[in-house]
């Protein structure tokens, strides 16, 4: 029997098992931007790396940082070494009213699986992990040394794990990583993903007053909603063009290699415009690969004053908002926040804080690199089909 369909069959088999153990990870409401259950979800981790031959070790972070569960096995080809990165914490579950079923109970719906975190990223770690338990169970072992590095701070952009990497460089030197999810398209096309963009995300504050006042005295006193709206209009025109100097400086345009498989690649405009009620995308773009290769400056959050129900007339005091910055290949989210301080000091706004909440350098693979030619030829042997290799995806990770 080819080992192809010998895993396959091992996998129809124990995939109950599987999905027992993806409900008990699921369970444990790791959200880490509230640092809620983090300890036990490790643990966790731990153990099931462990009852799988790895050697493992919770090891803590800086500055009481979440720990990040380190372990490694051998395998038959002790030359070659693998690293899978995965992380265990997830977004906050919110708004629950959205949800059908209770977010950390894992459940089975029309041939698919609901909970925070089935996908991003418990599922794919446990995905990993099945599929490992079918190779070792067909072959006897695994194919070689593997690292396995999960962490529990993605979700919040990742703000020990470079500080963790320097202090553990000569224990993560492999030959190849793998990132944190793949995935297939609705037609069973294999999709490959060289790289993410980086991010710099923070947070601008203001304050005004020592207290909110009453809005009958608005021609008296400052207000520090407006205050923050007038910051926040300096940074992108309507255009959708970013106004700090030298913002796009760095930027590189995709190579020669990276414009052929932005060729190859599907536009995807339709199916956007189609999940979101849209008639055009911002810009009047029609190719969402190609577009990855452009930096953003997007409001995540904002927020001041009275915002519950009925009226409060009010001075806010404070305001506050999030932004994030998507950063393309040779941005550097140190410089930009460097760019973003003096912008701000040069229009008159150094009363406006700035607090960096996580900075994540972008990070792209060649793609004549020997792994990204292994995983193809993988991918077409087991799907049938020719991968869709894309450069860049929108979103960041270590």
């Amino acid at each position: 029997m080819p080992i192809f369909d010998a895993v396959d069959d091992y996998i129809s088999e124990h995939i109950r098992d599987w999905m027992g153990e993806l409900r008990a990870l699921c369970a444990i409401p790791s959200v880490s931007a509230r640092h809620e259950a983090i300890d036990p979800c490790a643990e966790l981790v731990s153990r099931m790396l462990e009852r799988r031959g790895f050697a493992t070790q919770v090891t803590p972070t800086a500055d009481g940082g979440h720990p990040i569960v380190f372990g490694r096995a051998a395998g038959a080809n002790r030359s070659r070494k693998l690293l899978f990165y995965n992380h265990y914490d997830v977004q906050p579950p919110e708004p629950l009213d959205l949800w059908q079923s209770p977010p950390f109970d894992l459940t089975e719906r029309d041939g698919s699986v609901f909970a925070r975190g089935s996908k991003d990223d418990k599922g794919e770690f446990v995905c990993r992990l099945a599929a490992l338990d079918a190779v070792r169970a067909v072959t006897g072992t695994y194919p070689c040394d593997i690292t396995w590095l999960a962490e529990g701070e993605e979700e919040v952009g990742s703000p020990h794990l470079p500080a963790w990497i320097d202090q553990h460089e000569s224990e993560l030197k492999v030959d190849a990583a793998i990132w944190e999810e793949g995935g297939i398209e609705v037609d069973e096309t294999p999709i490959v993903r060289l790289g993410a963009r980086g991010l710099l995300y923070v947070e601008l504050s203001v304050k005004v007053l020592a207290r909110d006042a009453h809005s009958g005295q608005a021609n008296l006193l400052p207000n520090a909603a407006w205050r923050l709206a007038w910051a926040l209009a300096w940074l992108k025109a309507p255009n959708e063009k970013i106004m700090i100097p030298g913002f796009y400086d760095a930027v590189r345009p995709p190579t020669p290699r990276e414009e052929e498989l932005l060729r190859e690649a599907p536009k995807g405009a339709a199916e956007v415009m189609e999940e979101f009620g849209l008639k055009e995308l911002l810009g009047g773009v029609t190719d969402v690969n190609r577009a990855y290769f452009t930096p953003t400056c997007n409001i995540a959050g904002i927020g001041a004053g009275y915002q519950g129900e009925g009226s409060k007339t009010v001075i806010p005091a404070a305001a506050m908002a999030k932004l994030d910055f998507r950063l393309v290949p040779d941005q550097d989210p140190h410089d930009i926040h460097a760019k973003l301080r003096r912008h701000l000091d040069e229009r008159g706004f150094g009363d406006v804080q700035i607090e960096v909440l996580g900075a994540e350098r972008p990070g792209l693979t060649d793609a004549d690199a020997p792994v990204v030619k292994l995983v193809a030829e993988i991918g077409e042997e087991i799907y049938g089909k020719k991968p869709r290799i894309t450069p860049l995806t929108g979103g960041t990770t270590p």
